[in-house]
């Protein structure tokens, strides 16, 4: 329990909750989750009791993706419902400008009476007006202000918590990171649950993000076990690959994950931190049964991209395919009649949905600068469709040559490599994401196919014209007009990186 939790009755609780009968809304975001990382995605190997509890309790979704997969894109993303080229933010791109943070789920709730609460990594920077800087390791890049409740940090932190300012007070009782954050959810519950006020708290995990430092408590976990590996594993899942898509560091850095003795060790940690996450996952619902709010809070639970784990013999996320860019959701409204019964939604969903999502739930209009769709007809109709296609992006400029466009389908996955020169031209790959989820035969060159090529290059031409209409002007995304577009040939394009990088 955290510190002021513990100070609450739980009848006072119950009696100032009844105040204002707007639900709660807990986000929960871990880092680096990819999407079979849970139990209850089917993975017989791992251990998550609360986060498979919090599956059963509410709806599962089995095609979440993020538009984005890296974590400083994708969270400007979850909060403001935008797409990245919309947000202008990236790492070696920018900042998210005062503007459009004004228009995110935190403040607009808070306008409206919600007390917003933040702990762990925020994770972009925030500046009065859009810039090109990149830098997110100062506070003075944080909104904190905006939140009436703060126990985070702007950067990559710390698993160590003293180390983390705003978590330093709960060193002691949690030295790991993860359940020190929970601790400081628990406090911020109980203190709005004793103001009478309904909240929004959001908690943003570093866990299982690099680097490896499970909470020592896990230690024994998996001891014994030993974790079977995904057919598309090692190199032999890359032979099919583009030059392109391993031209970036995360193939150069794949051989981390092999051969077989350290993709055992390295699964082993990332799954004890992945628990670690469970634990807190569980703290927190026991806050809320405590403070007698768990039947008025819903419960959002996500990551902000996947990890390859040695698929495609890839390291690390960013990229396009399943591993990277697929991640979990689970969302739990214990006053919907969709609770408790176990049900799994296969519609193609987003983390622009996200920010959509949290406004419905308060009874809030969405913005219309919002790309995202509500997910609340979800928890009606589970198998109902919200959209035809989703944009991937992957434009984060570590290597000129390794940056694509996607479009997913409910039916198949486009992947545009628009980078050519003299040894290499642009790649196309198309995938059956009924028949090869894992990405192993690319059906791009097959004769029998070309008519699907043709459609996903529709939607892939429409998704570019959008881009095209209102992508931000600067940070470097006015150039993918012409960078991405299909019809241009190479040879009239001048690829080079937004920022040169550092020498180590």
């Amino acid at each position: 329990m955290g510190l002021a939790a513990a100070l609450v009755l739980p009848g006072l609780a119950h009696a100032k909750a009844k105040k204002d009968k707007r639900p709660n809304i807990v986000v929960l975001v871990a880092d680096d989750q990819r999407f079979d990382a849970m139990g209850c995605m089917g993975n017989a190997g791992i251990k998550t009791p609360n986060m498979d509890k919090l599956g059963a309790d509410g709806v599962i979704f089995d095609n979440h993706y993020d538009t984005s997969p890296l974590c400083m894109a994708c969270r400007a993303t979850i909060m403001t419902g935008m797409y990245e080229y919309k947000t202008g933010c990236n790492f070696r791109h920018g900042s998210l400008s005062n503007d459009k943070f004004s228009r995110s789920y935190p403040v607009l709730l808070r306008q409206a009476g919600y007390r917003p609460g933040f702990a762990g990594k925020f994770g972009f920077p925030v500046t009065p007006e859009m810039s090109p800087s990149s830098g997110y390791h100062s506070d003075d890049l944080i909104p904190m202000d905006q939140f009436d409740f703060w126990a985070g940090w702007p950067g990559q932190g710390s698993y160590v918590t003293a180390k983390n300012k705003y978590l330093a007070k709960y060193a002691e009782s949690y030295p790991h990171v993860t359940r020190a954050l929970a601790a400081a959810g628990q406090d911020f519950i109980a203190e709005s649950v004793a103001m009478g006020k309904p909240f929004c708290l959001s908690v943003s995990f570093k866990a299982p993000h690099a680097p490896v430092q499970p909470d020592p408590a896990y230690d024994d976990l998996y001891k014994t076990v030993t974790f079977s590996k995904p057919a598309n594993w090692g190199p032999a899942g890359a032979e099919h690959l583009p030059e392109q898509a391993k031209s970036g560091r995360q193939y150069k850095q794949g051989g981390s994950w092999y051969p077989q003795e350290k993709y055992q060790d390295h699964l082993n940690k990332y799954y004890r931190q992945i628990y670690g996450v469970d634990v807190a996952v569980g703290m927190l619902r026991a806050e809320l049964e405590r403070q007698g709010v768990a039947e008025n809070t819903i419960i959002i639970y996500t990551s902000d991209n996947g990890y390859f784990c040695g698929s495609h013999h890839l390291h690390g996320k960013v990229l396009p395919y399943e591993e990277a860019a697929r991640v979990p959701l689970i969302i739990y409204d214990p006053r919907h009649p969709s609770a408790g019964k176990g049900l799994r939604s296969g519609a193609l969903t987003g983390n622009i949905d996200i920010a959509t999502t949290i406004l419905e739930m308060a009874g809030l209009a969405t913005p219309e600068n919002m790309d995202g769709k509500s997910l609340l007809p979800l928890l009606n109709q589970p198998n109902k469709e919200i959209r035809d296609s989703l944009l991937l992006i992957h434009v984060w400029d570590w290597s000129v040559s390794c940056q694509a466009l996607s479009v997913v389908t409910a039916d198949w996955k486009y992947i545009y490599w628009f980078y050519g020169d003299e040894k290499i031209e642009p790649a196309e790959e198309l995938y059956d994401m009924r028949n090869d989820r894992i990405e192993m035969v690319n059906e791009a060159g097959n004769p029998e196919k070309q008519k699907v090529l043709a459609s996903m290059r529709k939607l892939y031409d429409r998704y570019h014209k959008h881009w095209k209409e209102k992508c931000v002007q600067g940070n470097g995304y006015p150039e993918y007009i012409k960078l991405a577009d299909r019809d241009i040939h190479w040879s009239q394009k001048s690829f080079k990186l937004a920022k040169p990088l550092k020498k180590k």
